[in-house]
């Protein structure tokens, strides 16, 4: 087995003491790094950095590109204590040599939901999954290609509970084609489990389950020596361009165009066919009026006759709103009494005690009301009839 990732891990007891003294006087203070390639703000691509908490230790790693072979890389590490704010500087060289077998003709990678980047990268724990797979695979040489975190794909943050981690894909590579475990993966009843989020069913998956828990649906096989390369061999030519003729640059003694009379004409036509709708308009809604004179000649009198009352009798009740002490209207004038004859004055409401008023009023209350004759024995109706006689 071989691992060709970069990992290197920065501690904080190695930092603190290759620091100033003072540095390191207290282990527990929070201490954070930074990191970036000498004479640049940042690293290079392919090197990532990660540090959990200021209290834990900081991991460089990533997996060198073609580029950067042969050419050494310089390393800027910043330590910064939290608590006391000074600084200590430490450079790291890395130098990335090729290999011979690189890269390996039969890759897979392989999702391990259990685990994060910085605990994948412990030597002890990365070697213990390269065990694991190199008695899965069986081959002569596995080297680990490429370690990314689950959050550098787009994945989510675990919820802090029940100890969930974030995951990381860990790529392999090795020179014997894929074992018969791993090609269970690609049986189409484990790609239906799969599209129906359900495990798929592998057999070797007891010899991961007691440290690593794989998401073999997100596994990934990838056969190097069926790649069929698209690269066309590149026609150089003679370097020199077609002749497309004599290049004539415009005349220095153009004449500057005159705009007056776009200028005139986009203004006087809106103009004027808006003049033309204004004096339309105007004529319909001043010239062709017919005029309350006409108006009048055809409506009938009676009907006059009755919204002119009505807008009498409006406007008398306007003005009794505002002025409460004019004189009464007619319907308030005095009457005559139906027996007597007599004119009885109208009764106001502003001419008597509501409150001291009984509901219903006795005969005796009202001066002017002619007298119902109560309920009588007999005897008594005879005395009255003969009275009447009499007085006839």
């Amino acid at each position: 087995m071989h691992i060709s990732v970069f990992i290197s891990r920065i501690t904080r007891e190695e930092r603190v003491k290759s620091g100033t003294p003072k540095l390191g006087e207290m282990n527990n203070d929070p201490i954070t790094f930074n990191t970036n390639l000498m004479g640049y703000p940042d690293r290079p691509g392919w090197l990532r950095y990660i540090q959990r908490t200021p209290y834990s230790d900081g991991v460089l790693y990533g997996s060198p590109t073609i580029d950067s072979v042969g050419r050494p890389s310089v390393i800027e590490i910043t330590a910064y204590n939290r608590r006391t704010f000074e600084t200590a500087r430490h450079n790291l060289i890395i130098n990335i040599m090729a290999a011979e077998d690189f890269p390996l003709p039969y890759q897979a990678e392989f999702f391990i939901k259990n685990m994060n980047v910085e605990e994948m990268l412990a030597s002890e724990v990365l070697g213990d999954f390269l065990g694991a797979v190199k008695n899965v695979w069986q081959p002569e040489k596995l080297n680990a290609i490429n370690i990314t975190s689950a959050l550098d794909r787009g994945g989510r943050v675990p919820l802090p509970i029940n100890n969930m981690k974030e995951g990381v894909y860990v790529m392999v590579g090795a020179d014997a084609t894929f074992s018969s475990c791993l090609r269970e993966v690609e049986n189409p009843q484990n790609q239906l489990r799969c599209s129906q989020e359900m495990e798929p069913v592998i057999t070797c998956d007891k010899k991961f389950r007691t440290q690593f828990q794989i998401d073999w649906c997100k596994i990934s096989l990838v056969d190097k020596t069926q790649h069929v390369s698209t690269y066309q061999e590149v026609v150089r030519g003679e370097g020199i361009l077609p002749d497309g003729g004599e290049y004539k640059p415009p005349s220095e003694s153009l004449k500057s165009r005159d705009y007056y009379s776009d200028f005139l004409i986009t203004l006087a036509v809106p103009s004027a066919i808006a003049l033309v709708l204004f004096l339309i308009l105007a004529y319909i809604m001043c010239c062709r009026r017919e005029g309350v004179e006409k108006r009048n000649m055809q409506t009938p009198d009676i009907q006059l006759v009755h919204h002119s009352a009505i807008q009498k009798s409006t406007k008398e009740l306007r003005e009794m709103s505002k002025n409460r002490e004019i004189a009464w209207p007619l319907s308030t004038l005095p009457v005559f009494h139906p027996v007597t004859g007599e004119i009885v004055p109208p009764v106001h409401p502003d001419s008597y005690d509501n409150t001291s008023m009984p509901l219903m009023q006795t005969q005796q209350n009202l001066p002017h009301q002619t007298q119902i004759p109560q309920q009588q024995t007999e005897g008594d109706f005879l005395n009255y009839f003969s009275k009447r006689q009499n007085m006839t």
